[in-house]
């Protein structure tokens, strides 16, 4: 550890400075730490708090036991998740995520993420992190050696923090995105969702709870639905859609929650019995994207630098991926080693963020849904699906990541013209 400087009055230092308590702070908090790095994270909600993103993919089981936090997320008990189902126009498939094409866990689980995040943030600090709740960053400074970060905590009280690194987990939040100027426009059209969670008392025997259920609007497709089932005949149900759409109905956004709802044969018949347990919440225009996610001194980690959708839960997926590919790194040059950002974090990142975006893209114009509710693929195809489906979007082995868009294009186009053709045509390419 190399000697420290003077430090001025009311600044305080640490090796490791990361700005969020969610997933990715604490999962990079907890790797750090255990490497002996002093670690401060700085959380300016109070936890437990509430947060969308409750359904987890089988590749968060991976990150959760590189980071030493698997265990303190078992202690949650939650619901397990080996798939999701779909249903349109009366129509359903599944997606089996243990019947898959990459290695990994096949399993996973669907979280109350209140509770979740808080097992997670709580591993962390037993491992040696510290953190501090009801703190606000206002301002930073980049730097390659010494950045600082400007705190207001809890009691109005200002003060600066100097690390030798800061990572921004701070999710939507996007907190040095903002203060470094790096955030720019996603080229994902803008969509609201309204959620809440419920009681369900579902009584389908044909309902699986194992598996999320992603419905689309009988009459508007780029409308959609999750129903994701929790432990103790709980649920979060939730409505995305173009603002207008979703606005052009009732009068408050519980209305228009169940409007639509009521709108789609198979969530109306199972959610007939439901009662809400919490008021509707409102999230819209939570796609992002950053010009770049790192700078002198910093990086950043999971929704802090982009966000793409909620259709297919890849939000922790990536948040995790990014912090146990930043931590080593981080690791490696405050021990002296020289990192190529670009190239060894930026880039790679990216790869499975851009094999997720196209499966977004696909799904909005009607292509995926087109070739998910097909069941003529080979079990092969079906299973490179899956592993996408299930988060292994880094997976080089597999075609649909390698080359996600000719792919889709050429799967979907065989399932509209000649459905018997599906499977050599979407094969067509090794």
């Amino acid at each position: 550890m190399e000697a420290r400087h003077a430090v001025p009055q009311g600044q305080t230092v640490t090796d490791v400075a990361i700005i969020g308590a969610g997933p990715s702070g604490a999962a990079a908090a907890a790797w750090l730490a255990r490497r002996g790095l002093a670690v401060r994270v700085i959380e300016r909600s109070r936890f437990p708090r509430f947060s969308i993103g409750e359904s987890l993919l089988p590749q968060c089981m991976v990150h959760l036991e590189a980071c030493g936090l698997l265990e303190a997320a078992r202690g949650g008990n939650f619901q397990v998740k080996n798939g999701a189902a779909f249903t349109w126009r009366g129509r359903d498939t599944t997606i089996d995520f243990r019947d898959k094409f990459t290695p990994g866990p096949g399993t996973t689980w669907q979280v109350e993420r209140a509770e979740f995040d808080q097992l997670l943030i709580e591993g962390a600090r037993r491992a040696g992190a510290e953190v501090e709740f009801g703190s606000t960053v206002e301002a930073f400074v980049p730097d390659a050696e010494r950045p600082r970060l400007t705190l207001t905590d809890a009691r109005g009280e200002r003060s600066t923090l100097e690390a030798r690194f800061v990572l921004d987990a701070s999710g939507y939040g996007r907190v040095l995105a903002r203060l470094t100027g790096l955030a720019r426009p996603s080229s994902l059209a803008s969509r609201c969702a309204l959620f809440t969670h419920v009681e369900d008392r579902i009584d389908c025997s044909r309902h699986d709870r194992e598996k999320i259920l992603i419905g689309i609007h009988p009459d508007h497709s780029d409308i959609w639905y999750w129903l994701i089932p929790f432990r103790e005949g709980r649920a979060s149900v939730g409505v995305v859609g173009n603002r207008a759409a979703l606005e052009a109905v009732g009068t408050s956004d519980s209305e228009r929650l169940w409007h639509f709802i009521h709108a789609e044969p198979r969530l109306a018949e199972l959610l007939a019995k439901a009662e809400a347990v919490r008021d509707t919440g409102r999230l819209e225009g939570y796609s992002a994207d950053v010009e770049r996610l790192h700078g002198p001194g910093f990086a950043l980690l999971g929704n802090a630098g982009e966000f793409l959708d909620p259709v297919f839960s890849s939000g922790v997926t990536i948040a995790l991926d990014s912090a146990l590919r930043a931590a080593p790194l981080v690791e490696r040059q405050l021990g002296g080693e020289g990192v190529a950002w670009d190239t060894e974090f930026e880039q790679p990142l990216r790869r499975g963020i851009a094999t997720f975006r196209e499966f977004v893209d696909a799904w909005y114009d009607g292509r995926l849904p087109r070739i998910i509710f097909n069941e003529r693929q080979t079990p092969r195809i079906r299973s490179m699906i899956s592993s996408i489906l299930a988060g292994y979007a880094w997976d080089a082995a597999n075609p649909f990541v390698a080359a996600s868009r000719r792919r889709l294009d050429s799967l979907a186009e065989a399932c509209a013209v000649e459905p018997d053709n599906v499977a050599t045509s979407a094969e067509r390419h090794p």
